[in-house]
């Protein structure tokens, strides 16, 4: 029996332990946060506890420490999940290979006024301000007007303006009404899953145009278009990241890579395609045994 140490106890933790225990892989969860932690003692995060880790933990000051006391491969580790974090890099580096992508604008605080209303004006309104490395929609706002936009971007400076921030940037990017959201899973450059996001009709109809499953979005499972798919591993290809979620936004005749996600939710198993449990056993195991490059 494989230990595989996961850091959170949430969904994807309760969905893949039973799977992936009919498998010969034990999920063990070894929370690196809201404890403490004797360095010089056996913990649950000695070296001996575990075999190989899941994905790298998001906050990364524990993560350090989770990653040295371990001593174990990560499914993805730390450059991955770094990797995925950070939205505008993982834009520009697609864009740079001709993976396309929303219209953006990186902004690196402080930036005067000028230059963010002209950063503005390229945009036909509204257009999506989102910070440049939190997940699950948090901070993403649309704005209509420039003196909204500008609004935000001084509560933006103010943010930033702590010397604690680690983050001080954030996109401008074009709002694609009536997109169609799919969050596609690829495992070691092949396609294995795909949902649709979807707010419900009456949410809509309030206004609202988040599609994250934590605002209140449901997922069904999807059946890709080619090009979807093979845009899907693409990215993932070019991130060089073993399990990707990769946000897809298609309107009309486009079809965009939005963002990606290094430390994907794992969904119902009836969301992914036949034999998804059996790849990830064998794609954990073989990191277990350092056969991955």
């Amino acid at each position: 029996m494989i230990d595989l140490a996961v850091a959170n106890r949430a969904e994807t933790f309760e969905r893949m332990a039973g799977p992936l225990s009919e498998r010969g892989i034990r999920a063990r969860h070894v929370p690196v946060s809201g404890r403490t932690i004797d360095l010089g003692a056996e913990t649950p995060l000695s070296p001996s506890a575990v075999d190989v880790g899941f994905v790298y933990p998001g906050r990364l000051m524990e993560g350090g420490v989770a990653d040295a006391l371990l001593s174990v491969p990560w499914l993805n580790g730390r450059e991955a999940v770094v990797t995925s974090r950070n939205k505008a890099a993982v834009l520009a580096r697609l864009d740079r290979a001709g993976v396309p992508i929303p219209d953006s604008v990186y902004v690196s605080s402080p930036v005067d006024g000028t230059a963010l209303r002209e950063a503005f004006e390229r945009f036909e309104p509204p257009v999506v301000l989102k910070p440049n490395s939190t997940t699950r929609g948090i901070g993403v706002t649309k704005v209509d007007d420039v003196d909204s936009f500008l609004g935000v971007c001084d509560y933006l400076s103010l943010v930033h303006d702590y010397r604690a921030t680690g983050d001080k940037s954030f996109l401008i990017q074009e709002y694609l009404p009536g997109a169609v959201d799919y969050r596609v899973m690829v495992l070691e450059g092949e396609v294995v899953g795909a949902v649709e996001r979807r707010l419900p009709e009456s949410a809509v109809a309030d206004g609202r145009w988040k599609h994250n499953v934590h605002r209140g979005a449901t997922a069904t499972a999807a059946e890709l278009p080619g090009r979807a798919r093979a845009l899907a591993e693409r990215t993932a290809a070019e991130l060089g990241v073993a399990l990707l979620g990769v946000d897809l936004l298609a309107t009309g005749d486009r079809l965009v890579v939005n963002e990606t996600n290094a430390r994907p939710t794992i969904d119902a198993a009836e969301k992914y395609e036949p034999g998804f449990y059996d790849r990830l056993a064998a794609t954990i195991r073989r990191t277990a045994a350092g056969e991955r490059g």
